[in-house]
């Protein structure tokens, strides 16, 4: 007597046994799942009610590939810990709305730097988008542009020639900080940057040269990352020195606030103590008892314009690249004030 045999395991169903059960060509359902225009209202409902009788799940990577033509955008973020990158992601967002592109989200891992593009951009390259808003790459310009050959890629905060850009003008602010701590009478003014990556060095240059040009000796403190840890682990030695500054100029708010936490750990007010400016005017930074002085980067505008470079990239892959700069604006809070007497 012979056993019987058990059944395999059930096919996944197709588009083309939905157009089976509708009565229609397997185009016109593919064209219902991309919402493409010639599929009548009807029809669609009817092709969609089929599919979910039959277990059908459309697969848009794959219908992606198979068309042989990408439309969904890849969003490379630094870190999603500082809020200036959530504040690009909701701008990337409305400025995709009602596109139809999909938006693939990859976050590098921790603060250390890139050797290369691709590895930066490895996920998304893997995902095959048409696309790659990157805010923001950590590799050598040379390395950015030749991951652009690979995926068109938008920059976001950071410009390289050759390749789309859409950025702040970071020496405008950085001055912007540093000539507020000058009027005020500072003397002793130390900037507080991250690890150097080409394309993130336009802030302290404009510190450097400001105190040059002022007869002061510009005073820079590298931390290990961009976090509010890798600020109070950099301040908390310049702080309890004997010639501790007066006022701190940190690369962006999250530093800032990791120098006031060292700060406060060793006793000084800010900012009778010591004067501290930030940048990117993150929402933290207007925080009652917070009240950081940063430089506006205008985050979710960046945000937006590297939206619809991203769309006309796709729409002309062969257009010049885009270079796009706006104008950042010092806000003034109640983080820094003149010098104590005698400091």
């Amino acid at each position: 007597m012979s056993t019987p045999t058990r059944p395999g395991p059930r096919r996944p169903a197709t588009q083309a046994d939905v157009a089976r059960e509708v009565g229609v060509s397997r185009t016109l359902v593919s064209f219902a799942f991309r919402n493409a225009p010639g599929v009548s209202e009807e029809t669609r409902r009817a092709i969609l009610e089929a599919a979910k009788r039959l277990g059908y799940r459309h697969n848009a990577v794959a219908a992606q590939l198979a068309r042989k033509r990408a439309s969904s955008i890849g969003l490379h973020l630094l870190d999603l810990h500082n809020e200036v990158y959530a504040d690009i992601f909701v701008g990337v967002r409305e400025a995709l709305e009602g596109s139809g592109a999909r938006i693939i989200l990859s976050v590098a891992e921790g603060d250390a730097a890139a050797e290369s593009g691709d590895a930066e951009l490895g996920p998304l390259l893997e995902a095959r988008v048409g696309v790659v808003i990157a805010a923001t790459m950590t590799g050598p310009d040379a390395a950015v542009r030749e991951a652009s050959r690979l995926v068109p890629i938008v920059n976001v905060a950071r410009r390289v020639e050759g390749v789309d850009s859409v950025y702040s003008d970071d020496g405008a602010g950085a001055r912007a900080a540093v000539e507020h701590l000058l009027a005020l009478g500072h003397t002793r003014i130390v900037h507080v940057s991250g690890p150097w990556f080409e394309g993130r060095h336009a802030r302290r240059r404009a510190y450097e040269d400001l105190m040059h040009d002022a007869g002061l000796p510009p005073r820079v403190v590298v931390a290990p990352g961009y976090s509010l840890e890798a600020g109070q682990e950099a301040a908390l030695r310049f702080l309890a020195a004997a010639d501790r500054p007066t006022a701190v100029f940190a690369h962006n708010d999250q530093l800032a606030l990791g120098v006031r936490e060292a700060a406060s750990a060793l006793g000084l007010v800010v900012p009778q103590d010591l004067s501290l400016v930030g940048y990117d005017d993150s929402r933290i930074a207007g925080l009652t008892g917070i009240d950081l002085t940063s430089v506006d980067l205008h985050s979710h505008e960046l945000g937006r314009d590297a939206g619809a470079a991203a769309l006309e990239r796709l729409r002309f892959p062969d257009a010049p690249p885009v270079d796009r700069c706006t104008q950042p604006r010092l806000v003034l809070r109640a983080s820094t004030a003149p010098p104590a007497p005698g400091a």
